[in-house]
């Protein structure tokens, strides 16, 4: 029992964020700042294959998709969490993302993306299939 508590508060302490269960979380609205598409540019060192390519949906209200694609498409829904002045994306797989945007870049989960107008055909179809629970940017 003391090293469970010794490992949440250290925890605490070097500001990992932990969900035990997705249901629990709090949906956040998003700041308009981050409202929209966002994806990345280029190759990311985060991503399996130069030619992979991230999208990141959230909408007003503060629902996400996560949709990642190469050979195949993976879409996780998602929803902004706000933690001590911190936004953060926590996926239904219960992945914890930092949401940190400088000079119009989007930094999440070791890659940079940037704001576009509409999603990736793929993640579009998947949307379309799997539509979230807020209306779309």
């Amino acid at each position: 029992m003391k090293k469970i508590a010794i490992l949440a508060a250290l925890m605490t302490l070097s500001g990992c964020v932990q969900v035990d269960r997705y249901e629990d979380v709090v949906k956040h609205p998003a700041p308009a700042s981050l409202v929209g598409y966002w994806q990345s540019m280029g190759p990311q060192s985060a991503m399996v294959s130069p030619e992979a390519i991230a999208t990141l949906v959230v909408t007003k209200e503060g629902d996400t998709l996560d949709c990642r694609q190469w050979q195949r498409v993976i879409a996780v829904p998602g929803k902004i969490m706000l933690r001590s002045d911190d936004y953060y994306n926590v996926t239904s797989k219960r992945d914890v993302y930092s949401l940190d945007l400088d000079d119009g870049v989007l930094e999440y989960d070791g890659m940079e993306l940037q704001r576009v107008d509409r999603p990736t055909v793929e993640c579009a179809d998947y949307l379309g299939k799997n539509p979230l629970t807020s209306p779309l940017p």
